[in-house]
């Protein structure tokens, strides 16, 4: 998506209640859509976010490191800004796999840490006034950042601390003691075969947090045994190939994951039915 693509249409209704009134996979949606905005510069994102009727859109800046606020009547929603490849600070913040004191509990990434710690000030000052059900989102860098930032939120103990965390195609923060140091409800996104949601690997110590929200190689959402995680990525990778697409790359697209929670809201409702 170019920073300055003005032309999206949403998907989402506008948001004129509270979120937490719509359905898990709904408020994947809205949060998945606006994971896709945050890559927009500030005045495209301003016109494009109209059709949700939000009460203010506050974009927060710091060394290239990015994120947006976007607020309701009911809710205050962070979602940082996922990698560019024209950004030789996204570049540097994904390649540096080292791990550093996550500044709560345990360790984390430390290029995710250092683009947390470049916003913080900025987005710490906004958070600590707020009072609204608050929701941190993000795609690829911008889900590692959102758990960070999350994190300190819960260890700061800000009132209200984060309600959920949607991340969308995000890779591994931390080790197993800060995995566990964070209680907040997380909906981790993993599109079949996203090769970014695979790094950095567990062998330095890595590991994912949340409750793992799966789209298989139909671009259908499920729930799926290891078993049956490991058959399902070995089909999208051929079905890749047979297409000339390389899967592992092709399935991080954000466009991906929001046509895949799509039809997990039409199954959803054809059920209900």
């Amino acid at each position: 998506m170019s920073s300055s693509e003005p032309d999206y249409h949403f998907r989402s209704a506008p948001l004129t209640g509270p979120l937490m009134d719509r359905s898990e996979l709904q408020r994947s949606l809205v949060l998945g859509e606006l994971a896709y905005i945050a890559y927009l510069d500030e005045d495209s994102a301003q016109s494009t976010v109209r059709p949700l009727q939000l009460l203010e859109t506050l974009f927060v800046e710091e060394d290239g490191a990015q994120a947006y606020v976007f607020k309701t009547e009911w809710d205050c929603i962070v979602a940082c800004r996922g990698t560019e490849p024209t950004e030789w600070n996204d570049l540097k913040a994904d390649v540096n796999a080292t791990m550093a004191v996550a500044g709560t509990v345990g360790r984390v990434h430390r290029g995710f840490k250092q683009e947390v710690d470049d916003l913080w000030p900025q987005l710490f000052k906004e958070l600590e006034a707020n009072r609204k059900t608050l929701w941190f989102t993000g795609h690829s860098l911008g889900g590692a950042m959102a758990t960070i930032c999350a994190g300190r939120c819960y260890q700061a103990k800000l009132d209200p601390v984060p309600t959920e965390l949607h991340t969308f195609g995000s890779p591994r923060v931390g080790n197993k003691r800060f995995v566990n140091s964070v209680p907040i409800t997380h909906y981790r996104w993993v599109n079949n075969n996203d090769l970014v949601t695979r790094v950095p690997p567990m062998w330095l110590g890595y590991r994912h947090t949340g409750k793992l929200m799966y789209i298989d190689s139909n671009g259908q959402y499920g729930r799926v045994s290891k078993a049956q995680y490991a058959q399902d990525c070995w089909n999208g990778f051929w079905a890749g190939l047979k297409k000339g697409e390389f899967d592992l790359l092709a399935d991080h697209s954000m466009t991906c994951y929001l046509d895949g929670i799509e039809t997990g809201i039409r199954a959803e409702d054809d059920h209900s039915r």
